[in-house]
């Protein structure tokens, strides 16, 4: 299993914090956005991670080489038109890498390892988007539309009384996943005005046609961060997930020294 992450933007909504440098290295607790991401996904089982850049390209990659580069586990795709398009062409920049089963991230999702290793452990099914619910929504959530565990619509706009959660910027490709993306995708693209959408409308086009599903996972183990008081949520999740190595740390030590004892 790879993963592709999809930080080309500028977080404009985070201005000034974003004036010198992108979205997904915003520092929390020490570690960047990214880097929080990518240490979730390797303790996790994914080791190889592309990550699509563009606004402060090298900076990024400035970073995933001091962090990372020893271990070419992590590597970067430039999207040279990211200033102009939307995060669908972002997505094509990675086409490459969609060979075979994979996840899609949006780079400014952080989680709690409990999020990705529940979606990695759902029901084998080509596409499955990780969703979360909660009892209130807003105007920028991605909201989504169910049968049951079946996606039927997913978008910003859909009424109230139509949409039954969120997607939380997550999704699981399996065996003809990535193949049946990556036509939608090239289908979608032949009108000149897609470059302006999102890749989730690609999704949205996929469910319609009954060919995507979705995975349930915890509302507080997870963060979007778009504007500046979202970093405080995702202080809580990144906390719970340092939280979460201190005390499997200790458990492997005490077991450790169990085993050791006469």
């Amino acid at each position: 299993m790879k993963a592709i992450i999809l930080s080309a933007g500028q977080g404009k909504r985070l201005l000034p914090l974003t004036a010198t440098r992108p979205k997904c290295l915003l520092p929390v607790r020490g570690k960047t956005l990214l880097e929080w991401q990518i240490d979730e996904l390797k303790h996790c089982g994914v080791s190889r991670v592309t990550v699509v850049t563009g606004y402060s390209a090298e900076k990024v990659e400035d970073l995933l080489r001091r962090r990372y580069g020893a271990k070419k586990q992590v590597k970067t795709l430039f999207n040279g038109a990211y200033a102009k398009t939307d995060n669908l062409v972002s997505c094509w920049s990675a086409r490459g890498e969609m060979t075979e089963d994979f996840i899609l991230l949006n780079g400014d999702t952080l989680f709690q390892d409990v999020v990705l290793k529940s979606l990695l452990e759902s029901p084998a099914r080509p596409v499955t988007v990780a969703v979360s619910h909660k009892d209130t929504y807003d105007a920028d959530d991605m909201k989504v539309t169910l049968e049951g565990s079946r996606l039927v619509r997913i978008g910003k706009d859909i009424p109230a009384n139509e949409f039954h959660g969120e997607s939380i910027g997550m999704i699981r490709f399996l065996g003809e996943g990535p193949a049946m993306f990556l036509e939608a995708m090239e289908t979608a693209l032949r009108n000149p005005k897609a470059v302006k959408q999102w890749y989730l409308s690609v999704i949205d086009t996929m469910a319609g046609k009954g060919q995507v599903w979705t995975h349930s996972i915890p509302a507080s183990a997870w963060c979007e961060v778009d504007y500046p008081t979202d970093l405080e949520d995702a202080d809580r999740v990144v906390g719970a997930c340092a939280g979460n190595r201190i005390r499997g740390s200790a458990m492997k030590t005490a077991k450790h020294k169990s085993l050791l004892q006469p």
